[in-house]
């Protein structure tokens, strides 16, 4: 199912439910819409920044209240840090794994 807002022949995409239960949000003009952020059935949340066709991670959520920041560019984005429900925080250095 698509959900569209906007003005009659300037409408454009916020909204996307899968069958699976995956839903996909979205931003910007027609023709431009990027994804913001997707919720999987598991109850994961990608969170994403960028241009449509060139968004990157940018943090998700787990179900378990763990909180994982993302640096770097589309398909290379790496771990930087990670913020636990109980308030311990890790912090990651180098480049992204092969």
């Amino acid at each position: 199912v698509q959900y569209y807002e906007g003005e009659h022949d300037a409408e454009r995409v916020v909204r996307r439910e899968w069958p699976d239960g995956e839903v996909q949000h979205y931003e910007g003009e027609r023709g431009a819409e990027r994804l913001v952020r997707l919720k999987l059935p598991d109850g994961k949340v990608w969170h994403y920044e960028g241009e449509a066709d060139a968004e990157r991670v940018v943090r998700t959520e787990l179900p378990g209240g763990e909180v994982q920041h993302y640096e770097g560019e589309r398909a290379a984005e790496r771990l930087v840090l990670k913020e636990f429900s109980d308030g311990e925080v890790q912090y990651y250095e180098g480049e992204r794994a092969a």
